[in-house]
């Protein structure tokens, strides 16, 4: 099948299944024409992809995991190295959220302040107004 169809069928862009070859996570054939062609199992193999990309894993994570892409992987026992790599991908997703959940509650404070009236305060859980690096935000 041309890559058309191989998007179609597993909900994914072709620009994206040029980026899954390009990472050496699926393979094709040139047409005479130079198309790209892909053998039916590529549906399963890309499926398996999405899988874990939308889990939270990166191509590089799944590159890991590319001996059993053309499998049932969902049914598969979990390596060492997979739930290795599963946990620290989880920390990277937890920290994200964490950061996002207190940017959110800044957010929601300083509307709330606005709504109320009140002066909006810019200083970061009750620390001073700089970044990281001590230079100041100029958040407000």
């Amino acid at each position: 099948m041309r890559i058309g169809e191989l998007a179609r069928r597993t909900g994914t862009t072709a620009r994206a299944l040029r980026h899954y070859e390009q990472s050496g996570l699926i393979s094709s054939v040139r047409a005479d024409n130079g198309y790209r062609v892909y053998g039916e199992g590529a549906v399963v193999r890309v499926s398996n992809i999405r899988y874990f990309l939308d889990a939270g894993l990166t191509l590089e994570d799944v590159a890991v995991f590319a001996a059993c892409l053309d499998g049932n992987v969902p049914a598969a026992a979990p390596s060492a190295r997979g739930l290795r790599i599963a946990r620290e991908r989880l920390a990277v997703l937890d920290a994200r959220i964490a950061a996002q959940t207190e940017a959110r509650d800044r957010l929601a404070a300083a509307l709330a302040a606005v709504a109320a009236g009140r002066p909006v305060d810019t200083s970061r859980s009750g620390a001073d107004s700089s970044t990281d690096d001590g230079a100041p935000s100029g958040r407000s």
